[in-house]
């Protein structure tokens, strides 16, 4: 059983680290190889007393060195909140915190499930201190989850366009992935979620013989062809909340 569960713990923290068992075990490698390393490169932005907004099991909560890590979602979603680490429900419109309560704010692939995005985008900068940093990732291709909270797809300068009209300056942005790695992505994935029985063990067992060498071709040639980012898993940006309306 102790064996059985180290292997269990393996294969959930595969799912967003990119380990050498997840290139085998994980079909989405790819888009979450380079989520982590995103996060990873600007985690130093986040600092005090920091709220993760959408934070379902809190995937990269190791990552950040804050003082206090809060995390909040919402009830009803296209997942199961069961096995998740939320320390705070929001009713979808207003945030249940004070004026000014978090020296940051991070969120990870949840604006394209919220419908009234620019009304959340006033509570998050109501929330967050002047001078803070919020740093978000959100996708640009992938296919519909989450159904049927499932509501946009953003291009790097339409999320520009957004953040801007609602006050926040861009002091950062990265794509995550190129051309090449988003395609053999897509192709691991759509084999991994359509062709594949719907089994989840019989699914992890075939990973490594249909799926990783995909991924592997996918990393080769994605480091040996011509780089081209117009085509992309995600965007990810670092915000700040100007000290005062004469900053922005």
């Amino acid at each position: 059983m102790a064996a059985v569960a180290k292997l269990k713990q393996l294969y959930n923290e595969s799912l967003f680290q990119p380990t050498l068992f997840g290139l085998f075990f994980n079909p989405f490698f790819i888009i979450r190889r380079g989520l982590y390393r995103a996060v990873y490169q600007f985690r130093s932005r986040m600092a005090g007393k920091m709220l993760d907004f959408g934070c379902g099991s809190k995937p990269y909560k190791a990552l950040f060195s804050v003082s206090e890590y809060v995390g909040t979602d919402i009830k009803i979603s296209g997942h199961d909140h069961r096995h998740e680490q939320i320390d705070v429900y929001y009713d979808g419109e207003t945030l249940p915190f004070g004026d000014e309560s978090f020296d940051s704010i991070f969120s990870s692939e949840v604006f394209e499930h919220v419908f009234n995005l620019s009304q959340i985008l006033d509570e998050l900068y109501r929330v967050l201190k002047p001078g803070g940093h919020m740093l978000i990732t959100v996708p640009f291709v992938w296919d519909e989850h989450e159904i049927p909270y499932d509501f946009a797809r953003y291009t790097s300068f339409g999320l520009k366009h957004i953040f801007q009209e609602k006050g926040f300056v861009v002091v950062e942005e990265k794509k995550t992935t190129d051309y090449v790695s988003t395609i053999f992505q897509m192709w691991a994935a759509y084999i991994y979620q359509h062709i594949f029985p719907q089994h989840k063990v019989i699914r992890i067992a075939l990973t490594p013989l249909f799926v990783t060498p995909i991924t592997l071709c996918g990393l080769l040639f994605s480091a040996i062809l011509p780089k081209n980012k117009n085509f992309f898993h995600n965007n990810v940006m670092v915000l700040q909340k100007p000290l005062s309306h004469t900053d922005i």
